[in-house]
């Protein structure tokens, strides 16, 4: 049975049972503790959390997973996965344990003709919670399971909770018993890699309090409505239904193998370590591809991260597999392929995800040239200096620099012999992703806990948005955060967080910034608010000051926005729409939006695109927004369904998860978008928009900037200044500058090419001179001396080699020179092969006049070159050379 079959039955078993369908989330986690959705469970958080109203009682997904935790046993073992389909049926408050496990022993052993997997009974065990007697007494008198195939396990293997204070409770595991060829006997607590488990029954009876761990944590009592959350693992079954001995091997997974070993020519169970490479290639591949799909790009933080991580993986795997040449785009065309049954979306966004993955592969094989030699260099003075261990900031540089990932570093490092300081390299990682993510964690919760934010949630139900058709309104205070924790009340000059009923704030989110504004209250207190974020769903926070007075929770007041500032959010947001379209229209469906920001009177817009975009399409892209603003279309908003908004070919905007109802934003014939936002009410109040540029932000991901409104006209006002003042400077017209300009450049190039000539000439012609100056020096001809300032490197070493060059070669000799450049002394030395037979080396003598002059330096034997900081002790450091010298010869 394929596997979209598997997920087609799971969907069409529940739903016949009065389960509502919910599509996959994106991968991208709609959670701030999360990166990715790494469980089936996640998207439902909320529901069993109680901050949203869940879409029915019974519900059933087939939800799109991926975890990395242990990336590095990918392909070694028959379970470890980065990506895989969890398949659940979740109940709220509905059925609980008796109806949760009919229905998953009638799905597992019922006929196919019936809808089922007809899996044998006499292979299926049971695993429950230590003193979980009713699921016991359910699987055995209900189910007819014998007892003898139901084990009871500990906290750590049956007893689940999110890991916070929360809804938590026991397990109950089916195991499917793959026989004797996969080890001993004796059910799942003794061997689980032949009874593997395929279904996890989670019956969340309790509430827990805090504590750390799996076990480690109080049962603070039952829950007052009990829910279900169930998972089955599709890749598990499809092993177990397609008669294979692991996962790599179901029909998804193994076209991208065959497909691998058919670029590398190495085939499949000739040998463990390729076979092992060519599983972790199928796995990382077809991970990628999903990851891209659902948007995201290869970066060096977060999400990006791990994409750029798995995807730099596999294509280092087929280098081992002995592939030369690039072959990520036929991989990813086979993943497409496959996993398009399931995901139409896929095979709709092939050509994005075609992009994305071939500029990554190309900026990778780039990195691998030049990280190598890097890595090379530094195994090669590790083991000189009697280390075996890498250091860390060596793999921290290969990591920030060339884009190798941790674990590409410690494969490369132990082929030759040597470990990897993890530890100093996490540290620096550590520091600079605290470094980057201080201020956003700051800007979206501030100091507080998601859990104040839930309680006002709980206590005082979604914030109502008015800001749609209000610029102000009648609000009461029903939340209040000082420093973070509760308060009743606050004073002035305390930084608040306020949560009213109702608002006109709008909360960052689809890439528009929050309102600022004033809240006001009878009392005559006033607040400063200067951001809104929305840290938990359908809650507005206003983080201000309190300026006058005291304000406390219940109060009435008056919020009331910065309406300017708004309405030119709003045209910026309007703007960005239309360039989208444009973009699509110039580029095709590739140019798909990968984030924005818009702010008062200006916008960025981040698109896919393999290269950068040519100026002439640039120009036609603003001509065609303008034209759009003088068609004086109107902008219309509208609540449809999710699936009617689909219909309509609305796009939808990058990052932001849907409910089933959604709003679209339609500017006349030209733009239809899935969005939140607040818009200008007709394109003609946008007045002008002014593309400033493009320019390259990650691999396959450029970013436009620009400018709307009057901010645009001063724009253009400026360069106007300029134009006319390079006029006057230049006696040309508009149209003649660029030619006029240019001509003046290359004149000006060419004479700066005739004054450096000059000035070799000049400085070589101190060469023989210098000859003549020579120094015996215990038979070694010593030259030393101080060259006219503003001498540059390259002259001094063209100086220091001639007047090496001029010395016969039977005959020793250092030429050891100096000057000042910018205010800094330089020195370069040269010693030639009768000088170096006696032990002098320019190396070691350059170190010692770069330690005289404050500073520091290095080279070969033959010529070095140093630098300092003390000019004035450039006569020390000739003193210095020459003792050496003395000493060494």
């Amino acid at each position: 049975m394929e596997s979209a079959e598997i997920r087609r039955r799971w969907l069409s078993f529940f739903e016949e049972r009065g389960h509502t369908v919910v599509p996959s989330a994106s991968l991208i986690a709609d959670d701030p503790t999360l990166l990715l959705v790494p469980a089936g469970m996640v998207p439902f958080k909320p529901y069993f959390l109680g901050e949203v109203k869940p879409p029915g009682p019974r519900v059933t997904s087939v939800q799109k997973c991926v975890r990395t935790p242990d990336i590095e046993e990918v392909g070694k073992t028959t379970r470890h996965g980065t990506f895989f389909q969890m398949c659940g049926n979740f109940s709220f408050g509905d059925y609980f344990k008796e109806g949760a496990i009919k229905l998953a022993w009638e799905l597992l052993t019922g006929s196919v003709a019936d809808g089922g997997f007809a899996l044998d009974p006499e292979k299926l065990w049971i695993t429950v919670y230590l003193d979980d007697d009713e699921a016991e007494r359910i699987w055995h008198e209900v189910i007819g399971v014998p007892k003898e195939r139901i084990q009871r396990l500990g906290k750590k293997d049956n007893f689940w909770s999110m890991g916070v204070p929360g809804p938590c409770g026991p397990c109950s595991e089916i195991n499917y018993d793959r026989g004797p060829e996969f080890g001993e006997e004796g059910g799942p607590a003794v061997n689980d890699e032949r009874y593997v488990e395929i279904w996890n029954l989670v019956f969340m009876q309790f509430e827990r309090g805090a504590g750390d761990g799996k076990e480690d944590f109080p049962i603070l009592g039952e829950l007052p409505s009990k829910n279900i959350d169930t998972g089955l693992g599709l890749e598990r079954l499809a092993m177990i239904l397609q008669g294979v001995q692991n996962m790599y091997e179901t029909d998804t997974l193994r076209v991208v193998m065959d497909k691998a070993t058919e670029l590398s020519g190495v085939r499949y169970g000739a040998d463990a370590g390729s076979d092992v490479s060519l599983r972790v290639v199928a796995d990382h591949i077809r991970t990628s591809a999903m990851l891209i799909g659902d948007g995201v790009t290869p970066g060096n933080e977060g999400r990006g991260y791990v994409l750029r991580r798995i995807m730099r993986r596999a294509i280092r795997n087929m280098r081992l597999l002995g592939a030369t040449g690039p072959v990520v785009k036929e991989l990813i065309g086979v993943v497409i392929d496959t996993m398009g049954l399931q995901y139409p979306e896929l095979i709709a966004e092939s050509k994005r995800i075609e992009t994305v993955a071939l500029a990554e592969e190309a900026a990778f094989l780039k990195a691998l040239k030049g990280g190598t030699n890097i890595l090379d260099t530094a195994v090669t003075e590790t083991k000189a200096a009697g280390g075996k261990v890498l250091s860390g900031d060596k793999a921290f540089l290969l990591h920030d620099t060339w884009g190798f990932p941790i674990d590409l570093t410690l494969e490369m490092a132990a082929e030759q012999g040597l470990s990897v300081d993890e530890d100093g390299f996490r540290r620096l990682m550590k520091e600079q992703r605290d470094r980057a993510k201080a201020d956003a964690r700051a800007k979206k919760t501030g100091h507080a806990d998601l859990h104040a934010y839930r309680e006002i949630a709980d206590s005082a139900g979604a914030t109502d948005f008015t800001g749609y058709s209000d610029t102000e309104n009648e609000a009461r205070i029903v939340g209040l955060l000082v420093n973070g924790v509760s308060s009743p009340a606050a004073t002035e000059g305390d930084e608040v967080e306020i949560v009213l009923d109702r608002t006109p704030f709008y909360a960052e989110g689809g890439g528009q910034i929050g309102d600022t504004g004033r809240i006001r209250l009878d009392s005559g207190a006033v607040v400063e608010i200067r951001d809104v974020q929305k840290p938990v769903p359908g809650v507005h926070v206003h983080k201000g000051v309190v300026q006058v007075g005291e304000i406390t929770v219940g109060a009435p007041v008056w919020a009331s926005i910065d309406a300017h500032r708004r309405r030119a959010i709003a045209r910026a947001h309007s703007a960005t729409h239309l360039t989208h379209q444009a973009l699509r229209d110039a580029l095709g469906p590739t140019a798909a939006q990968a984030g924005s920001e818009n702010q008062p009177g200006r916008f960025r817009f981040d698109f896919g695109s393999p290269s950068a975009v040519p100026t002439a399409v640039m120009t036609d892209v603003e001509q065609k927004i303008n034209a759009v603003l003088a068609r004086e279309l109107d902008v219309q908003a509208e609540v449809m369904s999710i699936d009617d908004a689909k219909k309509q070919g609305a796009i939808a905007e990058f990052g932001e998860k849907y409910g089933e109802r959604v709003r679209v934003v339609t500017i006349g014939d030209f733009s239809k978008e899935l969005c939140g936002g607040t818009h200008v009410h007709n394109t003609a109040q946008l007045g002008l928009v002014k593309l400033l540029g493009e320019s390259s932000i990650g691999s396959g991901v450029r970013r436009i900037e620009a400018l709307v409104g009057v901010d645009a006209y001063n724009f253009l006002a400026k360069e106007h200044t300029v134009v006319a003042q390079l006029q006057e400077l230049v006696k040309g017209r508009p149209e003649e500058l660029p030619e006029k300009i240019s001509g003046m450049l290359a004149k000006l190039k060419d004479a700066e090419k005739e004054i450096e000539k000059f000035r070799a000439e000049k400085v070589l012609q101190a060469a023989a001179g210098l000859v003549q100056g020579a120094k015996d020096v215990r038979g070694v001809a010593v030259v030393t001396g101080q060259v006219p300032d503003g001498t540059g490197a390259d002259d001094l070493r063209k100086l220091v080699l001639d007047v090496r060059g001029r010395i016969p070669g039977d005959r020793p000799a250092v030429v050891a020179l100096f000057t000042t450049a910018n205010g800094k002394p330089l020195t370069v030395i040269a010693t030639n092969e009768a000088a170096r037979e006696r032990g002098l080396k320019a190396g070691d003598l350059v170190r010692t006049a770069a330690k005289t002059l404050g500073g520091g330096g290095g080279g070969k034997p033959d010529v070095a070159q140093g630098g300092g900081q003390n000019p004035a002790a450039v006569g020390d450091a000739i003193a210095a050379v020459e003792r050496l010298v003395t000493e060494t010869a």
